[in-house]
């Protein structure tokens, strides 16, 4: 597990897939700093590490990624961490285009191809 401030390349992504998942990294991304949690798995383990770390609930978002995937596949809104009716996401997924799109700029800004 680790929580990535600066960046990432892919080929270390698709080494953590491969060694993990095979095709597949599970991923916390803090919204509000701008910090992505990978490598574990379960998406409530990468929480926990950014609840540690010092970050807040309600701006971290579970995603899963696939490095071997382009743009369109390469991330995955899905995760349990994200029900949260009380912020008005009602799934599994992020339901704000928005803050989908907020996501998708912090994971390229994360992660170099």
């Amino acid at each position: 597990m680790r929580i990535i401030s600066k960046t990432l390349v892919i080929d270390e992504l698709k080494r953590m897939a491969e060694e993990g998942f095979g095709n597949m990294v599970k991923a916390v991304v803090d919204t509000e700093r701008r910090l992505i949690a990978v490598d574990a798995d379960l998406h409530s383990d990468l929480e926990a590490a950014l609840l540690n770390d010092g970050s807040k609930q309600k701006y971290l978002w579970g995603i899963n990624l696939y490095p071997g995937l382009q743009e369109d596949s390469f991330i995955e809104f899905d995760s349990m961490i994200n029900l949260r009716p009380s912020q008005g996401n009602k799934s599994r997924g992020v339901d704000d285009e928005e803050l989908r799109r907020e996501i998708a700029v912090i994971v390229a800004e994360r992660i170099k191809k």
